[in-house]
C-alpha cells in the first residue's frame, strides 16, 4: 500500500508543480488553490509512505515521478521543447525509478 500512496503522491507533485508554474507567482486564484491542495496532499502521502519505505528511496521515487510527469506535461503542451535527447533523458529517470522499486 505504501508504494501505491507514494506513486499517487508523485503524481500530485507534478500537479502542484504545474499549477505553481501556471499561477504566475500565486497571483491567479485557481492555479494557486490547486497548488496548495495538491502540495499538502502530496507531502502528506510522501510522509505516510515513508513510514514503511526507506527515506532515500521514497524521496527519489517521489521526485522522479513528479519530475517525469511535470516535464512530460510541459513538452506535451508546448511549453518546453521536445527532442530525442530530452525524451531519452526522461526515460532514463523512469528507468532509475523502476530500478529503485525493483531493488527495494
Amino acid at each position: 500500500m505504501s508504494w501505491v500512496v507514494l506513486v499517487l503522491s508523485g503524481v500530485l507533485e507534478a500537479v502542484w508543480a504545474t499549477a505553481l508554474g501556471r499561477s504566475e507567482g500565486l497571483s491567479r486564484p485557481v492555479p494557486a488553490a490547486v497548488f496548495v491542495v495538491a502540495l499538502v496532499a502530496s507531502m502528506g502521502g510522501l510522509g505516510w509512505a515513508m513510514r514503511d519505505l526507506p527515506v532515500g528511496t521514497a524521496y527519489a521515487v517521489w521526485v522522479g515521478i513528479g519530475a517525469v510527469l511535470t516535464v512530460s506535461v510541459a513538452m506535451a503542451s508546448g511549453e518546453e521543447p521536445v527532442s530525442l535527447l530530452r525524451v531519452l533523458l526522461v526515460l532514463g529517470i523512469v528507468g532509475c525509478v523502476v530500478g529503485l522499486k525493483l531493488v527495494h
